[in-house]
């Protein structure tokens, strides 16, 4: 890798990891929006999805929260309601815009169960088509089901696999890959299950990307908290999914890696805090940043108050600043419940 490729990917790392701030995921494919707007009475068009995001992106002061924010890569091409590309109203605010690059999941053969991500073939002629588009980096998911016999071995190593080429394509083109590996909350699985799965996701994802050569300093961590499944009838305080996630993250993840930005999972937008609070309080002088990368959990208040009407615009900004805002407390230890209100 040259030098102006280290100066570029060291620049945006500068810029996305910043004390008490987190990245927006707003990234939502075509038919997930699509449920999303469903939720709310909505029918997701072209022209409604680009409002909603506009909103989300215009709302006034949540770069003190925010540094970064994952798009779609249709969002990268659309405009604000003033004609602004959206891509360049985050960028007057100070936030980095990024892209999802992955194309979604399909059946990983042999491994009944697991499933793996496409999108590899001609990633690099993408990236340099998002780069003049104005994105300086990327996120690829990979998803692991937790039941007694998945993920598999293979799950894990296959899975860990294309999140290692992927980060490797990105940094070659000067983009700081996040590195996406969710752990499911859908089903009755123990928090141990969790914590056991988890571990053994990271550690095979780390030891990919190091055989791939992947420079961990502009590398960004988005993995899944430690929690038990949603059907499990013992659900887990802050502080227990704060020492179990700590647990598994300093066994596995390398000091050399800038951030750690959780993705919220399902939780529902209170849990998600109120988790991440706990692990900041926990664990105060991490190597690692430790914030959040979430979209749910960010955006559902906002888009129950929007409720797809123009007219409720500024309500909706109104809701998203506060959800933001508590985030970004809880990124530094400092959120409390009574913030809610």
């Amino acid at each position: 890798m040259n030098r102006s490729t280290e100066d570029e990917l060291q620049a945006t790392i500068t810029d996305m990891v910043v004390p008490c701030k987190g990245i927006l995921a707003a990234d939502e494919s075509t038919p997930t929006i699509a449920k999303r707007f469903a939720a709310i009475g909505a029918t997701s068009t072209v022209e409604l999805q680009r409002a909603y995001r506009s909103l989300l992106f215009t709302t006034p002061g949540i770069e003190k929260f925010i540094s970064g924010a994952i798009l779609f890569e249709d969002t990268l091409e659309q405009i604000a309601d003033d004609g602004t590309p959206l891509p360049e109203v985050l960028v007057r605010k100070g936030i980095v815009p990024g892209v999802k690059v992955d194309k979604g999941k399909i059946p990983l053969a042999n491994a009944f169960g697991d499933e793996i991500t496409q999108g590899l073939d001609g990633l690099a002629e993408r990236l340099r088509i998002y780069k003049v588009q104005g994105a300086r980096f990327a996120k690829w998911r990979e998803v692991y089901s937790i039941s007694e016999q998945n993920p598999t071995i293979l799950g894990i190593e296959a899975n860990a696999e294309m999140l290692a080429r992927y980060a490797a394509v990105c940094q070659e083109e000067g983009f700081v890959p996040i590195v996406e590996p969710e752990v499911l909350i859908d089903g009755n699985h123990t928090l141990e299950r969790c914590f056991e799965v988890t571990e053994a996701v990271i550690h095979a994802v780390f030891q990919a990307l190091h055989r791939h050569r992947v420079i961990m300093e502009y590398t960004v961590l988005k993995p899944s908290m430690v929690l038990p499944g949603k059907e499990h009838p013992v659900k887990a305080s802050p502080e227990q999914v704060a020492a179990a996630t700590i647990k598994v993250l300093r066994r596995t993840v390398p000091a050399a890696v800038p951030s750690i930005n959780f993705l919220s999972g399902g939780q529902l937008p209170e849990e998600a805090t109120a988790n991440l609070n706990a692990i900041n309080i926990l664990f105060p002088n991490a190597p690692w940043a430790l914030s959040f990368s979430y979209a749910r959990a960010l955006q559902q208040p906002a888009l129950k108050a929007w409720a797809g009407k123009a007219e409720n615009g500024f309500a909706a900004q109104q809701v998203f600043y506060h959800r933001a805002q508590l985030n970004g407390w809880a990124s530094c230890g400092k959120y409390n419940s009574e913030l809610e209100k």
